[in-house]
């Protein structure tokens, strides 16, 4: 919680929820990650805010970014990126896309198929293409190698098809899971990309660039490892593994970039009991469907703080809309103050990240999320 945030609601009162980031605390995140690990290119990963006012701010301090659409190409592109500084790092692209994004002048793309390449090769010829791999995402809160990704060895053959259809076989990816909260879970995925780039180098197709994906970890109630020791970790396994030819790399940061910077504002709807001497249940104008979405299976608990102070007891907390689903944290519930009232006011941080982009547009008729960068 900054005290420009909290000075920015006390004087605008922003009605209905809302987000607030902080620009500042965005510029400090990116030189950590920019000292942490010097050699690494940082590719933002946009999806995880997409607000103008990030992108120009990363822009201007000389990040790439990473892509997951032309939609967001166009947003990299308007904030004052470079072609060159973008990467379109969804492996399940429309081969229209694909040329959009080609027609803009992007040249990287990721696979994790040879059908991905075809699209590749017949939409943007002479493109450069890295391989995504699979692996196990453990520590992570929640691992994400099971939709995108293919085994090491699947991607030999991967980027040997790539390399015969004509396009530059660049690299390979991985991502060690969101919210990674082990520096050293990057050491087995950075093992078998050597693999793969001494097992092409036989073969006469000379690997150059790993991409070591996101997964850096933003504090919610636990502690997390700092920028440093991610790279200090990840540094020493890319020497361990790759000797003195060390590849290019680069990192794709997004819940790490923003997600300490943004504070969500929601007020209290209602809070009541289903029966005598039961939990209290709290009722927000915000929930599941307006921004927490990752409070699914109550994989991340927010910090959340009260304007009253005293005693707390356990609630169970849950969104305004029709959905039984809507409910953030029953399994494991909430301490929140035994006074608090309909009207007050909850202060949620570490939301920069994965809120705005993840509510939805109208459902129940509520309006998007709204945002506010200062």
């Amino acid at each position: 919680m900054t005290d420009r945030i909290m000075n920015f609601l006390r004087d605008r009162r922003p009605e209905g929820p809302c987000l607030v980031v902080d620009l500042e605390v965005v510029r400090e995140n990116y030189l950590r990650f920019a000292k942490a690990m010097p050699d690494s290119r940082i590719f933002y990963a946009v999806k995880a805010n997409p607000a103008p006012e990030i992108l120009a701010l990363l822009a201007e301090l000389g990040s790439n970014f990473d892509c997951a659409s032309v939609q967001e190409i166009d947003m990299a592109l308007a904030a004052g990126a470079t072609p060159n500084r973008i990467s379109f790092g969804n492996t399940i692209k429309k081969e229209r896309d694909v040329a959009a994004a080609h027609a803009r002048g992007v040249t990287m793309f990721a696979v994790d198929c040879e059908a991905e390449v075809d699209k590749v090769a017949r939409a943007a010829p002479g493109a450069r293409v890295y391989c995504r791999i699979l692996c196990d995402g453990e520590g992570a809160e929640w691992a994400l190698s099971r939709k995108f990704g293919c085994e090491p060895d699947m991607a030999i053959d991967v980027l040997s098809h790539a390399h015969r259809s004509g396009l530059t076989a660049y690299g390979v990816s991985f991502h060690v899971g969101s919210q990674q909260k082990n520096p050293r879970a990057w050491d087995q995925a950075l093992e078998s990309s050597a693999n793969i780039f001494r097992t092409l180098s036989y073969k006469g197709i000379e690997l150059k660039m790993v991409n070591l994906g996101g997964g850096f970890a933003t504090r919610y109630l636990e502690d997390i490892p700092e920028e440093g020791e991610y790279g200090q970790e990840i540094n020493a396994s890319i020497r361990a593994h790759f000797g003195n030819r060390l590849p290019e790399t680069i990192i794709e940061p997004g819940r790490g970039m923003v997600g300490n910077a943004g504070i969500l504002k929601t007020e209290v709807i209602l809070v009541s009991q289903k029966a005598k001497d039961d939990i209290r249940w709290v009722y927000l104008d915000c929930g599941k469907f307006n921004g927490l979405a990752e409070t699914m299976d109550e994989a991340i608990r927010y910090p959340i703080t009260s304007s009253r102070g005293g005693e707390t007891s356990p609630v169970i907390l849950a969104g305004p809309t029709c959905d039984s689903v809507d409910v953030m944290y029953e399994k494991t519930p909430y301490p929140l103050p035994i006074n608090l009232e309909i009207g007050d006011e909850l202060f949620i941080a570490g939301t920069g990240a994965y809120t705005t982009t993840y509510a939805s547009v109208a459902f129940n008729g509520f309006p998007p999320l709204a945002s506010y960068v200062i």
